[in-house]
């Protein structure tokens, strides 16, 4: 069929046709936004994205020697000129680690409420300094929740046990011994590494004996 259309055929048909006529422009327009997208991708979005690796680097090496208030003039600059590039994320990323380090918790919460990371690791890191802020705002009910839901987001031998093992001491906390004692009871079972590391049966002693029967 395709080969009998002529350009005359075509030409006809765009014409005495609305319907030929009327698809054809919306598959011209979505084509040419098609084409719009990828070449803005490709030399533009892609450029930045690669330029903005190196832009929290600065305030990093602040961060590292302990110049809080530096680190976080710096990451508050890269943030905001790469916002939406993997550069300005992982500023805001350590941004929120710099406000930690003031006791600045809500400010924290803000940069990491917002913060997008493709990276799985780096997604239950988010997570699990969200529930530290929580944590240390007193709201532990929500804290063990966040641990929860970051020790769920990559599985692995180290985020996973260390972010159940805090789930574990803040159900102890509110008194819920037995949710606690279950905590710590999964890491003896799965991840016997991290639980010869943190003697964890004392702490399924403990929990489990204060479990009302």
């Amino acid at each position: 069929m395709l080969e009998n259309l002529s350009l005359d055929t075509i030409k006809n048909k765009f014409q005495n046709d609305s319907r030929f006529k009327f698809g054809t422009l919306i598959f011209g327009g979505l084509l040419i936004i098609m084409l719009g997208a990828l070449a803005y991708y490709q030399f533009i979005w892609k450029a930045k994205n690669n330029e903005s690796k190196n832009a929290y680097w600065k305030g990093l090496n602040y961060a590292e020697k302990d110049s809080t208030n530096l680190a976080i003039t710096e990451l508050t600059k890269a943030k905001k000129k790469y916002d939406g590039y993997i550069g300005g994320e992982l500023a805001q990323f350590v941004l929120a680690r710099q406000f930690m380090a003031k006791g600045e918790f809500k400010k924290a919460l803000k940069e990491l409420d917002e913060v997008k990371l493709d990276d799985t690791f780096l997604s239950a890191m988010r997570l699990g300094l969200t529930g530290d802020c929580q944590s240390e705002m007193k709201d532990y009910k929500k804290a063990i929740e966040t641990y929860l839901e970051a020790s769920e987001t990559n599985i692995n031998d180290y985020t996973t046990p260390m972010y159940l093992f805090k789930a574990g001491l803040h159900a102890e906390k509110i008194n819920d011994f037995k949710k606690a004692t279950e905590h710590y009871t999964k890491i003896r079972d799965e991840y016997p590494a991290y639980a010869n590391q943190k003697t964890i049966d004392k702490y399924i002693a403990r929990a489990s004996g204060k479990v009302v029967k």
